[in-house]
């Protein structure tokens, strides 16, 4: 039995798929690796004894654990934006769609990874964002029933239509109030963030024409792929890989001074401390007279809107998990000893 897929106007030879795939398995596996060297070479200043210094000390666990908590949201983005393109396309132009590696991957998906993405996103994403998410899951949920089944007339207006006008409505109703919010505080993105997604849910759940189904979906996911690893990166070079901490540093018959900056490790005779500057120190332990961990600085808000009591920069995820509120700041991570003298 021949291993090629069958579409509408054509196989997919299975030799031409799997040279696709392989160069495609290459490359997933060492982006993640460049991600975490980048973000060495970023932290070192550019300092090449300094990055052999950091990879000696630093948990490989702890970076993965880093980009995994800085990047969980891209995930459910990348599988949602291509399933919607690729079903597009094979309900727009099926004769067309064994030439594009974007169809086929959203005709293997397996639906439970779209059903695990949406999930996701519904707990990772900001608020602002959900009504979004709602219009890409009533256009997938409309652009699969084109795709797999062929049943009564009414039934089929009903998902492709009804389905997407009553979830729009419904979504409307319920961020009404932040898109007013956001029109007042002059936050236009925030409200058409919030408002224009469920207008459009309607629209993405039939064939768009056939002459333009591959200029929509194909090119659109391929100036994605271009852009999201340079995004990706950007974000994640800004996350903390080890923890901000400031040791103070003394001795006997001495004032005591604070030294601020990323804890690098701890053994039997030294304490080692990368600067602000990329400066690493090595403190002797006899010096140390305490140590303590910073929080790190909260970033104000991009928006100051919230939809009926719910911020729009937060997310359910940030709402259930417990998180530590910083009511005191020690004085040492300010700069100051904790006993002066």
């Amino acid at each position: 039995m021949s291993d090629s897929i069958y579409v509408k106007g054509g196989p997919i030879p299975a030799r031409r798929r799997r040279a696709q795939l392989n160069y495609l398995l290459t490359i997933l596996p060492a982006f993640p690796l460049v991600l975490l060297v980048l973000r060495l070479w970023y932290l070192s200043r550019q300092d090449l004894p300094t990055m052999l210094l950091l990879v000696q000390y630093i948990s490989p666990l702890g970076m993965i654990s880093a980009l995994f908590i800085t990047l969980i949201w891209s995930v459910p983005a990348v599988v949602l934006v291509l399933r919607l393109l690729g079903s597009v396309l094979l309900v727009s132009a099926p004769e067309d769609a064994g030439r594009s590696l974007v169809a086929v991957t959203a005709l293997r998906m397996p639906d439970w990874v779209v059903l695990l993405a949406a999930m996701l996103a519904a707990f990772t994403w900001q608020l602002r964002l959900l009504p979004l998410l709602g219009m890409l899951i009533v256009a997938i949920l409309g652009l699969t029933a084109v795709q797999r089944f062929h049943t009564e007339r009414w039934l089929m207006v009903w998902i492709t239509i009804g389905v997407p006008v009553l979830a729009g409505v419904l979504v409307l109703i319920f961020v009404w109030p932040g898109i007013v919010q956001a029109l007042r505080l002059g936050e236009t993105s925030t409200a058409l963030l919030l408002g224009v997604p469920p207008l459009l849910g309607p629209l993405l759940t039939g064939p768009v024409p056939a002459r333009a189904a591959r200029l929509v979906t194909h090119w659109p996911a391929v100036a994605a792929a271009l852009v999201a690893p340079l995004a990706i990166g950007v974000v994640f070079l800004r996350a903390p890989v080890l923890p901000s901490s400031a040791v103070e540093v003394g001795e006997p018959g001495e004032s005591a001074k604070v030294l601020r900056g990323q804890l690098i490790a701890v053994d039997d005779t030294s304490t080692t401390v990368l600067e602000d500057g990329g400066l690493v120190k090595f403190i002797p332990n006899e010096q140390v007279v305490s140590k303590t961990l910073c929080p790190e600085p909260a970033r104000p808000p991009d928006s100051a809107a919230s939809v009926r009591g719910w911020a729009v920069t937060d997310s359910a995820l940030s709402w259930i998990a417990p998180t530590r509120r910083v009511t005191e700041v020690d004085p040492r991570c300010l700069g100051r000893p904790l006993t002066p003298r």
